[in-house]
Parts: structure tokens; C-alpha cells; sequence
């Protein structure tokens, strides 16, 4: 054991600390590691420990040490690009001159991956030129074969999801339509079924609950036209 010199020691290691705090390791982002223990008397100093400063220490990460190991995690996931697209469609109604028992509305059914026919309102994309109000006459008539005209507008839905490594952030804009000609045909390749559905069974039939809410106010527009003139919605 080193004998006592009157002076204060030091050690290549480190640093002599007599208060028991780590100096300098706030500041410079390191974690004081204790070297030696032993304590001896030098006059009036205690030397109670050594320190030495390590870095990237598993149980205390420094500041740095930390920020690389969150930029190298978000490195490791894939930037997806966020796309943005709108299309509109139509819940159109056939008998619309007849009692509410006859209201029929015309639904698309496409099968899923899990086999199962879910049924919709029919839908797409707005071309180049086209307004809401066309597009959504002709998604009708290619995905049903219904030709229909625009009443009122029914609102918007927003949402998205992620597909072939985009976000896509859609909107798709919904119309009130009557039927005016045409015949139900499910020539179009992407439909499967397509079905007159009774307008008050909508609610239990659509696979969507934004289309059922869309469904529920279209009920609601069919009895204000029902009820005079001055109370129809004029469309958008």
C-alpha cells in the first residue's frame, strides 16, 4: 500500500475527486467509472476514489450515442411517398316517382382477399377534364350499367392507407343520383356482383359504415323531395 506523502496524489487513470461527484460528466455527455476505491490520508485531503470518463456505455448511453442509434432506426424504415387521389361515385335510385317501398338502390359487389362478396357504392377515379358530377355518372354506368343524373351532392369521405409502398391519402366525393335508363350488368371486371338493394336495407347490406352514414342521409334528401319542391336540395 502507498505511503502517505503530503501531497495530492493523482493516477494516470483519472481524475481525484474528494466531493464523490462526477465533474464534468453532465457537460461533456460521459458516465464517471469508478477505478480505484481505496482511500489513504494525505494531510487534509481524503482521496476517497478515482474516476475515469467512459462513453457508449450500454446501461448509460451518452446524448450522442443515442441520437446515432435513433437516426440508424429511422434509416432502417422505408420512406413511403404520399400520394394524393379523388374519386367520386353515386348511390343512384331507381322507382324515385313511386312509394318509399320501391326505392332500390344499385350496389356493387367485389370479393376480398378472404373470399368474402362485400357490397358498396360504385365508384372512381376523376379524369383528366371530368367534374365530380361526370365521373360519377359514368362510374355508375360502366360499374352497374345504370345511366343516371345527379340530384345533390352527399358529402366527401377521407382516408388512407398504404399500398405497393405509397400512403395514399383519398377522397372520394358521393352524389344522389336517379336512375334514367339501362339495364344491371357486371361486365366490368373489377365487379363482381352487382344487386337492386331496398334503400331502407342499405344500412345492413353496405360493408362501409362512412357509405351506411352517406345511405342514411340519402333517405333523408329522398323525404325532403318527397315533401315539396322548396324543401329539395339543389345539386353542388
Amino acid at each position: 500500500m502507498p505511503q502517505p506523502t503530503g501531497r495530492r496524489r493523482t493516477a494516470a487513470v483519472g481524475i481525484p475527486l474528494t466531493d464523490h461527484r462526477p465533474r464534468f460528466a453532465i457537460d461533456r455527455g460521459r458516465r464517471p467509472e469508478v477505478v480505484c476505491s481505496r482511500a489513504w490520508p494525505t494531510g487534509r485531503l481524503i482521496i476517497s476514489s478515482y474516476y475515469r470518463f467512459v462513453s457508449g456505455s450500454d446501461d448509460a448511453p451518452s446524448g450522442r450515442s443515442t441520437q446515432r442509434r435513433r437516426k440508424a432506426r429511422s434509416a432502417d424504415k422505408p420512406h413511403l411517398r404520399t400520394v394524393r387521389e379523388t374519386s367520386a361515385g353515386g348511390l343512384v335510385v331507381a322507382g324515385l316517382d313511386g312509394p318509399r317501398d320501391n326505392l332500390r338502390v344499385a350496389l356493387i359487389g367485389r370479393t376480398d382477399r378472404r373470399g368474402r362478396l362485400l357490397w358498396s357504392l360504385p365508384k372512381g377515379h376523376i379524369e383528366s377534364g371530368e367534374t365530380p358530377e361526370q365521373t360519377a355518372m359514368r362510374e355508375v354506368r360502366e360499374e352497374t350499367g345504370i345511366e343516371g343524373t345527379v340530384l345533390a351532392s352527399l358529402g366527401s369521405i377521407d382516408y388512407w392507407f398504404v399500398t405497393e409502398g405509397r400512403r395514399i391519402h383519398k377522397t372520394v366525393h358521393h352524389y344522389l343520383m336517379r336512375r334514367t335508363g339501362g339495364e344491371l350488368s357486371d361486365e366490368d371486371v373489377e365487379v363482381t356482383e352487382v344487386a337492386w338493394v331496398p334503400l331502407d336495407e342499405l344500412d345492413r347490406r353496405l360493408a362501409y359504415a362512412d357509405e351506411r352514414r352517406l345511405a342514411g342521409l340519402a333517405g333523408e334528401l329522398i323525404e325532403r323531395m318527397e315533401r315539396g319542391p322548396e324543401t329539395a336540395p339543389a345539386p353542388e
